[in-house]
């Protein structure tokens, strides 16, 4: 163990985890180019609940309202995905999933699977389960 005077940065915690983020998205890119990972994980979760408001696809998609927004627009530019003010309150917008979106979903959702079995691929299952759980134990 490092001494607790000493910063030994290939140690650290976000060093690694970044490395990691940079190998899964180059994954990633390769198989899915015609998508960003959280374009893509936008118009999944959408595609998965049928209509969300953009504040709530934020939230369920772990992105700030910055993020979602800018993903939300190059979605609809897209047209991918629809948006309309909520009846009961216009100033909540509604977004769904369109069918062009839905079509490039289901394109691209078998790549996606392919996307982390190929980001584990070096871990056996045990081991693919345990860093699962234990990432899951730091959000």
């Amino acid at each position: 163990m490092d001494k607790p005077d000493q910063y030994v940065l290939e140690r650290q915690v976000g060093f690694v985890m970044r490395r990691a983020v940079q190998r899964h998205i180059a994954i990633f890119s390769a198989l899915i180019p015609e998508m960003t990972p959280t374009q893509f994980a936008a118009l999944a979760k959408l595609c998965e609940l049928g209509q969300a408001s953009q504040n709530e696809l934020g939230r369920l998609t772990a992105m700030d309202v910055a993020t979602i927004k800018g993903v939300v627009d190059r979605l609809r530019a897209r047209s991918l995905i629809s948006s309309a003010p909520l009846e009961s309150d216009k100033r909540r917008l509604m977004l769904t999933p369109t069918r062009q979106g839905r079509a490039l979903y289901r394109k691209y959702a078998p790549q996606a699977a392919e996307v982390t079995r190929q980001t584990l691929a070096p871990l056996d299952d045990g081991e693919r389960r345990q860093l699962l759980q234990l990432l899951e134990r730091l959000t």
